[in-house]
């Protein structure tokens, strides 16, 4: 790992450096536009040192190929976004279709998820979405929170909450008995010491099985993978406590080879959370690296859409 970042202080920043330089080592094609997106990062080394740190602490032994999965999502995203450019609309339209092209293919997943781990430091939108979780969502929550995440993945969003002194409870949902697993594993890497998590294998649009509602739940890129969004949405508002925050994270023209929910613009994203019938509390909209909002705006760019809502005291 020679050949360190030109932008990043190694000496301040030991991890992210690290990363990026292995990064550069394996992928020398990606340095550019990882310099550039470093050179833009202003005061957020710290946050990316910490993103950087739980990474390399999931990926152990196995970083060499993490990082060469980044070219690989890179390279399917890409396809994808050739056809986006196309037809004006994502490949797929059913649950089915991503299910036996993409889901039940073991070995595509397996690198699709390794991509989509270091997304979290390489592309600007997918950090400012965390600090965003973190900063205004998580910190925000009322003392002694129930805490709930829909499909909780590498698990680095529910660790945040699990290492949250203030929390009451922390369970995460999801609807394959893998994801569990390979999310408990994460955590336990991670850091659990010792601290509960419930991990269920449960539907979200599954009947209810108990009446515990949650101050707290996150649905951190899951919309964009459905067929019924708007169901899911109702479903959510149901799983709340009245004045219950929800946080919500969908991408707007955001091609993917799982991708099937098209938003074009923050205004409908906006108007799907409140049509599910939630309050907009506040929200944020992140473009895509290394662009500006009014270049993606323009050009129909991929961008980050976060949006903290809250169930109606009275519905």
């Amino acid at each position: 790992m020679s050949e360190r970042s030109s932008v990043v202080d190694g000496t301040n920043y030991p991890n992210l450096d690290a990363l990026l330089a292995l990064q550069y080592s394996v992928t020398p094609q990606h340095r550019r536009y990882l310099e550039a997106r470093m050179g833009q990062a202003n005061g957020d080394f710290a946050f990316l040192e910490t993103l950087s740190t739980q990474i390399l602490a999931l990926g152990g032994e196995r970083m060499r190929e993490i990082c060469a999965n980044y070219d690989f999502i890179c390279s399917i995203v890409r396809e994808e976004e050739i056809y986006f450019r196309r037809n004006g609309n994502y490949r797929l339209t059913t649950f089915e279709e991503a299910n036996r092209l993409v889901y039940s293919d073991k070995a595509f997943m397996g690198r699709y998820m390794d991509g989509l781990l270091l997304t979290q430091v390489y592309w600007s939108n997918h950090s400012a979405s965390y600090a965003f979780y973190k900063n205004e969502f998580l910190a925000k929550a009322v003392e002694g929170y129930d805490y709930l995440e829909i499909g909780p993945g590498h698990g680095l969003l529910l660790y945040q909450a699990i290492s949250d002194d203030r929390n009451g409870s922390v369970s995460g949902w999801d609807v394959s008995k893998t994801s569990i697993e390979q999310t408990f594993e994460a955590l336990e890497t991670l850091g659990l010491h010792g601290k509960k998590v419930d991990l269920v294998l449960r539907d979200l649009y599954a009947p209810r099985q108990d009446e515990k509602l949650f101050d707290s739940v996150t649905f951190s890129e899951v919309l964009e993978h459905l067929e019924k969004p708007r169901l899911a949405l109702e479903s959510l508002l149901q799983i709340l406590k009245p004045g219950g925050r929800l946080y919500v994270n969908v991408p707007i023209n955001s091609p993917a080879p799982d991708h099937l929910y098209l938003l074009r613009s923050p205004d409908e994203v906006l108007d799907a959370i409140r049509a599910a019938g939630f309050e907009i509390e506040t929200s944020a909209f992140y473009p895509m690296t290394n662009h500006t909002m009014a270049q993606a705006l323009k050009h129909q760019l991929t961008i980050s859409a976060c949006v903290i809502a809250r169930r109606p005291v009275k519905d």
